[in-house]
């Protein structure tokens, strides 16, 4: 089979209409996520070169390299999210007759929702760092191209909120409340400032048009 990020996008977005529970949510945050990266590095590519724009040529050179990095972890993200929660569903699918299945399925589902819950996590923590990213792009890119980096933040900033959702219901579900405790505290810490960061540079960009 095929990953999603090789498919076409009609193809990912009819299984994501789909009864199938993969692609999800999850998925999707995480192709918001890389094209937010993507977009961010248009813009440098579309600044690098130019003579009026040479005073910031190094800058955007260093930020195209880490957008580039963001995204192919984000386009990662896609295929992280649906084997694990492909996994997650097969745990609840195992047999609980006798107490010793019970035991043996319930510690197994457990397993599985500690990582269904750092998966999102880390989503959520590359989508902040574009945020940054698309700022820079703001503040410095093409202004041709800069209503791309106002994409750049807003589609960066749906994709981490959206992952929040996943960290906050997996989490939920934990026995383990010491570790749901820790990730739900590191998602704070991320989401921490973001909707005030998100907003200025929607605002960056909407001065320069």
């Amino acid at each position: 089979m095929s990953e999603i990020k090789d498919k076409s996008i009609q193809v990912f977005l009819d299984e994501l209409a789909s009864k199938s529970p993969t692609p999800g949510g999850g998925s999707a945050a995480a192709v918001m996520g890389a094209q937010a990266a993507a977009l961010v590095s248009m813009v440098c590519n579309l600044t690098i070169g130019k003579p009026k724009y040479i005073e910031v040529e190094a800058e955007m050179q260093a930020l195209l390299e880490k957008s580039e990095a963001l995204r192919e972890k984000l386009t990662g993200m896609i295929k992280a999210d649906v084997d694990v929660f492909d996994r997650l569903m097969a745990t609840y699918g195992l047999p609980k007759e006798s107490d010793e299945e019970k035991a043996a399925r319930s510690e197994a589902i457990q397993a599985v929702l500690k990582e269904a819950t750092a998966v999102p996590l880390d989503c959520a923590r590359a989508c902040a760092e574009t945020i940054a990213l698309s700022r820079i792009a703001a503040e410095k890119g093409n202004v041709g191209v800069i209503s791309d980096a106002g994409v750049a933040v807003m589609a960066s900033y749906g994709a981490l909120k959206s992952a929040a959702l996943n960290v906050y219901i997996n989490a939920g579900g934990l026995k383990d409340r010491i570790f749901a405790e820790a990730k739900l505290a590191e998602l704070e810490t991320i989401l921490n400032g973001v909707d005030v960061a998100t907003e200025e540079v929607y605002q960056i960009v909407k001065a320069k048009l």
